[in-house]
Order: structure tokens, then C-alpha cells, then sequence
């Protein structure tokens, strides 16, 4: 009951210092009126919808951190896309693809997901890199993994101890996948 009063009152606030979609702030008007109305079931499965929408909306705006190809590259429109609690424990998953050739880069963020918090640790203990390299991009610490045989790879990082990117590539060189990953703004997505 404290908990829904919680997400209630965060609600509340957020409409009154934020502009928002209708959808959003109608439903929680319908959140606060059942919940007056003694429904709860009602009022919570209100809340959780529009914190669906709060995180659509947030991965939305995420959506342009993702950036643009890299010269002779082409790039797929950014897609964002918010789990349920059965899925990484909740959360949005933005990525844009981009190709030229045979070669394929997938950029990858995810974001409000309980998930990520509980791999700021996995990620700052270096037994967990399972023979992948570590090298600092842009400043941030990144675990990359290449297979020079495949021409594939990945790049992991932990930003702000709120984002994972993960930067994977096949058909490409280690040195194309590096720079896909300088091309993140990390400081404009820590200022979110």
C-alpha cells in the first residue's frame, strides 16, 4: 500500500513539473480515482501501464544517443523497446543496426532495468572478463571481445552504473567496432 502511495505521489510530481503525453497523465488521474475509490488492483495496474509509457517515453528520447553511421555505412532507424519484469527484470533496450556490405554493427543500450545495477559489480570485477580485453574508450571502461578468424566481436561497457552498451559486429574489423563505440556520446547520455 506505502508503495503504491509512493509511485502515486513520484506520479503526481512528475505531472506537475513535466509536460507529458495525454496517455500518461489520464492514466494516472484513473490510477489516483480507483485508488480513492478503494481499487486498488485497479489503481496498480494503472500505475505499472503508465511507467510502461514513462519508460517508452524515456526510450524514445534515448533514441538519439544512438549515432549516425560511420562514413560509408548505413544506418537502420533506431528502434526502442520497453521489457516486462520477465525480461531482464524490466527495462528499455534501444538499438540501431548498421551495415555496409557484408559487414553488420548492432548497437545496443539498455536502461531502467534492475539487471543493470546488479551488473555495475560483475563489471568492475576483473575475473568476469572471460579472456576478453580491457581498454577505456571515450574514458568509460570496456570489455572487448574479438575473434579475428570470424571477423566478429563485442564491446561491453557500463556507463554511469545505469547503462549497459553493447557494441557487436560481424564482417568487421576490431578497429570498426572501437570506432562505433567512440562515436557514443557518454557524456550526453550520463546528463539523462
Amino acid at each position: 500500500m506505502k508503495k503504491l502511495l509512493t509511485y502515486l505521489s513520484i506520479a503526481t510530481m512528475l505531472l506537475n513539473t513535466t509536460v507529458m503525453a495525454d496517455d500518461i497523465s489520464d492514466t494516472l488521474e484513473e490510477a489516483l480515482a480507483s485508488y480513492k475509490k478503494g481499487d486498488v488492483t485497479g489503481a496498480k495496474e494503472d500505475v505499472i501501464y503508465a511507467l510502461e509509457l514513462l519508460k517508452q517515453q524515456s526510450g524514445n528520447t534515448l533514441k538519439d544517443q544512438l549515432p549516425d553511421a560511420l562514413e560509408g555505412w548505413k544506418a537502420e532507424d533506431a528502434k526502442s523497446e520497453t521489457a516486462g519484469a520477465g525480461m531482464l527484470g524490466g527495462g528499455t533496450v534501444l538499438s540501431r543496426t548498421y551495415t555496409k556490405e557484408k559487414s553488420k554493427v548492432i548497437i545496443e543500450i539498455i536502461t531502467d532495468s534492475p539487471l543493470v545495477q546488479g551488473l555495475g559489480s560483475m563489471f568492475a570485477n576483473p575475473m568476469f572478463n572471460s579472456g576478453g580485453e580491457i581498454k577505456r574508450i571515450n574514458r568509460e571502461k570496456a570489455t572487448i571481445k574479438y575473434n579475428k578468424k570470424n571477423e566478429s566481436g563485442e564491446i561491453t561497457l557500463m556507463v554511469d552504473k545505469r547503462f549497459v552498451v553493447n557494441v557487436k559486429g560481424t564482417k568487421v574489423s576490431k578497429d570498426e567496432l572501437i570506432e562505433y563505440t567512440k562515436a557514443i556520446d557518454f557524456k550526453a547520455l550520463k546528463k539523462l
